[in-house]
């Protein structure tokens, strides 16, 4: 295999066409070439025209429904390449980005995933995450580079794609919003090492408006994960810290009601983490971070 067709990117999106384009447009410029594949979540817009027209080169996955999250994991097994590069309609990789991942992969036979170094905004502002994954108090280990996380931004991170797999890839209970703990729980669990990397750089341009619905989402989903791996007590805990909160704020009351709705499925789907695992996860807690 070439080196630049080492990496592949996966974007999933519904219903953004014109920032699709923006990204579309700079990871073609890449140096690297990779190949670019598009997850489409059921648009009802002219996304999968819009791809057909201006970048024949690109591949689209036409989903009949959307998945959220899991659209990553559908484009994940559709690529060949032995590392995916994970981009949202928002975001791209700096040149050279994706060399610099599969070098490390290359070298480092247990590295699962590579949690980026993510510049926000024309600006380039540094995203809050990047101090909180470069101080994870899990530290290095010696087969693996940068330090250890049990977080990532999904945007942000390149996976070994036979590692994703094992895993399970993104969990379908999630869908969407706050999904990255329990893949990098569920890659830990499996043996895999997670990464922050800092030399691999991806670019995040987020709509000033946000995404209506992500907060409630973004709760509800880590109330779920601690359902799905942690222990009893943790979830309990979660579960209840929300409902205290969800008496004075809707969006927590609209996340806990989710919660609610979701939770007999992630129980049926529930899979405690192994002690060591669950010892990194429990140390991060201590410590108030969430990488």
């Amino acid at each position: 295999m070439t080196r630049h067709r080492r990496v592949g990117v996966v974007i999933a999106t519904r219903n953004r066409s014109e920032r699709l384009a923006v990204t579309l447009r700079h990871l073609t410029d890449l140096p690297e070439r990779p190949e670019i594949l598009v997850a489409d979540n059921a648009s009802t817009d002219d996304t999968r025209a819009l791809v057909a027209r201006d970048f024949p080169h690109v591949r689209v996955l036409a989903l009949t429904r959307n998945h959220g999250a899991l659209a990553r994991n559908y484009g994940a097994r559709a690529l060949d390449t032995p590392y995916v590069a994970f981009a949202d309609d928002d975001s791209w990789w700096a040149p050279g980005a994706l060399d610099r991942a599969a070098d490390l992969f290359d070298a480092h036979p247990r590295l699962g995933l590579v949690a980026a170094r993510t510049l926000v905004g024309p600006g380039n502002a540094e995203d809050p995450l990047n101090d909180l994954l470069a101080r994870s108090p899990l530290g290095p280990a010696t087969d693996l580079p940068g330090v250890q996380v049990l977080g990532f931004l999904a945007c942000a991170s390149v996976v070994r794609r036979t590692a994703y797999l094992d895993a399970g890839g993104f969990h379908r209970v999630l869908f969407f919003g706050g999904e990255e703990t329990c893949l990098a729980y569920d890659l830990a669990a499996r043996g895999w090492g997670v990464s922050h990397c800092p030399d691999v750089v991806a670019h995040h341009h987020p709509a000033t408006s946000g995404r209506p619905g992500r907060p409630v989402q973004q709760r509800r989903n880590e109330v779920l994960t601690a359902w799905l791996r942690r222990p009893v007590s943790h979830a309990l805990a979660r579960t209840g810290a929300l409902a205290a909160e969800a008496r004075a704020d809707t969006t927590a009351r609209r996340a806990l009601r989710q919660t609610f709705a979701l939770l007999p499925a992630a129980l049926r789907a529930r899979r405690p983490l192994p002690p060591h695992v669950e010892r990194a996860a429990r140390l991060l807690d201590l410590e108030g971070a969430t990488a």
